[in-house]
């Protein structure tokens, strides 16, 4: 059995009450109330995350020392030359970087 839900009264921007009312008539939440209560769910799951990896980074710090920026940069270029890409941005027809499709007779 799911505990009792309690009322709230919030002071909320007009752009997110939209938001809101569109994934109503979308089909996206069920209510106003349901979308507020799963954006902060979501909220929650996220910050909780985010303690976990700070509390392993500070574990980490402890036992190996601080993480540079030396070293953070050293890891982004290693991630850059080991990555290999899937998907290449398209580029316009015509420019420099593609050729012109040819033309039919």
């Amino acid at each position: 059995m799911q505990p009792a839900k309690k009322r709230l009264t919030v002071t909320v921007d007009p752009h997110l009450v939209e938001a809101a009312n569109r994934a109503v008539e979308a089909g996206d939440a069920e209510s106003l109330s349901g979308w507020v209560s799963s954006a902060m769910s979501e909220k929650a799951q996220r910050d909780e995350k985010l303690a976990l990896l700070r509390a392993a980074v500070a574990a980490y710090e402890a036992e190996f020392g601080e993480i540079t920026a030396a070293e953070i940069a050293a890891v982004r270029r290693t991630d850059r030359s080991e990555a290999i890409v899937v998907r290449t941005r398209s580029t316009p027809r015509g420019s420099p970087h593609r050729p012109a499709k040819p033309k039919s007779a």
